[in-house]
């Protein structure tokens, strides 16, 4: 730390702290909290006095050691709920919110269908609304609130802009974190659903293994988040997997087959598409034949995929979790007939939240050191 001033220096050491506190999995102590982050005894002392002084720790009672005869070691645990992130994901039917505390605990949710989604200003009006009635159901103060990321469909760069999204211009050139942060001020950000799927999966779910990542949604509605080195890879203008837009892929050729609503956002097609797959587990042989072609039509997409992209890990999501007992062994036997690499395949273990758990991850990353960093004053 040559050159840094003293208080600079305890503003670095105060922020090392409170994120070894962050990433703990239970209370820590004295101790632990020096012995990690290389900071003397009494440094850590100072600062978790401090920081309970802020609001951001608590101290918890002392509890004695079996068979250790000393006083109980001071123990600490991050106030998680002392900031929140909401988190939005919108489909073009409804619009889901959640609020979370600074490790991605969800605290309140809250869901309603979409009045206009042709409209983008009553939509965004109804999301606004909603994250304020998930942090009701949180019961948490709006000052809590930190910051927000909204998960949409179609292609959105680098700054939160739709670029392109397929059926409809009206979205184009919305800026998505500035119309919310006019109607809730805190920072906002915002990225393609497929892309925050593969975030979270990566995060808390089922791909914390792999580095190289294509969660995918496929049928009636279709689309890829990548991964790549553990980042997602956007490209240019957010436009990387909105593979609905290409042609040459034959996306659209299933959508309108009932076993493929398992991926719709409405409900009763949902409805509809399980009975299907219900019917193909019974042996019924229409039933049987429509999920043979919706297996093509995966396995199809999913081959292109393993040559171009080639990634370790393929997580089938949106929907289509919902029947990976059917889906996952004849996709993999179809791309094992189709010698593709040897790229591993899963279902989701998120669910529909993936998305609203990615855009949680993506606040995150973007306030780590709003919401780490130093808390000391400056002078």
């Amino acid at each position: 730390m040559t050159g840094m001033n003293q208080s600079a220096v305890r503003r670095v050491n105060t922020s090392v702290t409170l994120r070894a506190l962050a990433v703990s999995a239970g209370p820590m102590t004295l101790a632990a909290l020096a012995e990690q982050t290389g900071l003397s005894r009494r440094t850590i002392e100072l600062i978790m006095d401090s920081l309970v002084e802020a609001g951001w720790v608590t101290e918890l009672d002392r509890v004695p050691t079996s068979g250790y005869a000393g006083r109980p070691a001071r123990r600490y645990e991050l106030r998680a709920e002392h900031a929140l992130l909401a988190a939005v994901c919108i489909t073009t039917s409804d619009v889901s919110a959640v609020i979370a505390d600074v490790r991605g605990r969800i605290l309140g949710r809250a869901h309603r269908l979409l009045r206009a989604y042709q409209d983008p200003q009553v939509t965004l009006d109804d999301a606004a609304a909603l994250v304020l009635e998930a942090l009701d159901d949180a019961g948490g103060p709006t000052d809590r609130l930190r910051a927000g990321a909204v998960a949409s469909g179609g292609a959105i760069d680098d700054d939160g802009v739709v670029r392109r999204l397929v059926h409809t211009t009206r979205w184009e050139g919305v800026h998505l974190p500035g119309e919310l942060r006019r109607r809730i001020r805190v920072p906002w950000f915002a990225d393609n659903d497929t892309n925050l799927g593969a975030l979270a999966e990566r995060w808390r779910g089922v791909a914390g293994d792999h580095d190289n990542v294509v969660w995918a949604i496929l049928g009636n509605r279709t689309g890829l988040g990548i991964l790549i080195r553990g980042a997602v890879h956007r490209g240019l203008d957010g436009s990387a997997g909105e593979i609905v837009e290409a042609r040459s892929i034959p996306t659209g050729s299933i959508e309108n087959r009932p076993v493929a609503w398992l991926t719709s956002p409405e409900p009763a097609e949902r409805r509809v598409a399980l009975g299907r797959f219900a019917a193909a587990r019974a042996g019924d042989t229409t039933a049987l034949a429509e999920v043979d072609e919706f297996v093509e039509n995966i396995a199809s997409i999913l081959t292109t995929l393993s040559w171009t992209i080639a990634p370790s890990l393929i997580v089938l999501g949106g929907g289509l979790e919902d029947a990976a007992d059917v889906l996952l062994p004849r996709v993999r036997a179809a791309l094992l007939d189709a010698r593709t690499p040897a790229v591993e395949l899963r279902a989701t273990g998120l669910g529909r939240d993936a998305a609203l758990i990615g855009a949680v991850k993506l606040a995150l990353d973007r306030m780590d050191t709003e919401l780490f960093g130093p808390l000391t004053p400056s002078a």
